[in-house]
């Protein structure tokens, strides 16, 4: 039986979390999200999986999602405590997932979890997700038993679905979703609201049962505002939008 994790989260836009670790406790994280430790908290970064090949084979799963190839342990000797926060403003959303659980987040948004959590790739299995999902079209399934914290931009707002029950969602802004609730990709709806609507030509649809996250900034958003003569044109203008369908955010 996995032992529950003592934590807190402080803050509203730029969220901490603070776990405290009895001694054998155990943590898996993200490289570089890790904001202090005590002393009694070893930690070591190293490739997961048991052999070589397994440590390959996990390393190039990692590419895949967008992260890095090595991931950090923290465990404790004494009782201790270790903090972790995302990399850009936003929040952070724990789930403690019961045994073979799982739930699907946009990949680049882990920070931690205990141990006893597996980190995955999630393909999307349809073709036009593939295409034109952007940040949906790689996801990673978090399997239970134990809990894992995710980062997302700005704020949440969380839905729960009925069976049947669709949301339509910017491909982007979809911070993850309960495996029972189907996901795809559909195309707006006219001509003139795809290329002067401002949204992009697709949106991401979600349809019950479960749980569902979306985000209001994302990564890409925030560099766009931030610098918004990174690229060519703005995507929100006529030329923008048609050039979008070839351009995947970040």
């Amino acid at each position: 039986m996995t032992t529950p994790l003592d934590y807190q989260i402080q803050g509203d836009n730029l969220q901490v979390v603070r776990i405290k670790l009895q001694p054998g406790q155990e943590l898996y994280a993200e490289a570089g999200k890790m904001l202090y430790k005590t002393p009694s908290i070893q930690w070591e970064t190293r490739m997961s999986g048991g052999s070589i090949g397994e440590k390959l084979w996990g390393a190039l799963k990692r590419t895949v999602m967008g992260e890095s190839l090595f991931l950090t342990y923290f465990r404790a000797t004494q009782p201790g405590e270790v903090g972790f926060a995302g990399s850009y403003p936003g929040r952070l959303q724990p789930f403690t997932l019961a045994a073979g659980q799982s739930v699907l987040v946009q990949r680049d948004s882990f920070i931690c979890a205990q141990t006893t959590v597996q980190l995955n790739i999630a393909l999307v299995k349809k073709l036009g997700v593939g295409f034109f999902g952007g940040e949906g079209f790689v996801l990673e399934r978090l399997t239970g038993p134990g809990t894992v914290f995710i980062h997302g931009g700005g704020d949440f707002i969380d839905f729960n679905l009925g069976p049947g029950e669709s949301l339509q969602v910017d491909t982007g802004c979809v911070v993850g979703f309960e495996e029972s609730v189907s996901y795809d990709i559909q195309y707006v709806g006219g001509i003139k609201t795809a290329i002067f609507g401002g949204e992009g030509l697709f949106l991401a649809t979600l349809t019950g049962p479960g749980r569902v996250i979306v985000q209001s900034m994302t990564l890409e958003k925030l560099r766009r505002e931030l610098a918004p003569s990174r690229s060519g044109g703005d995507e929100k203008s006529p030329m923008g939008a048609i050039s979008g369908i070839f351009d995947s955010e970040d």
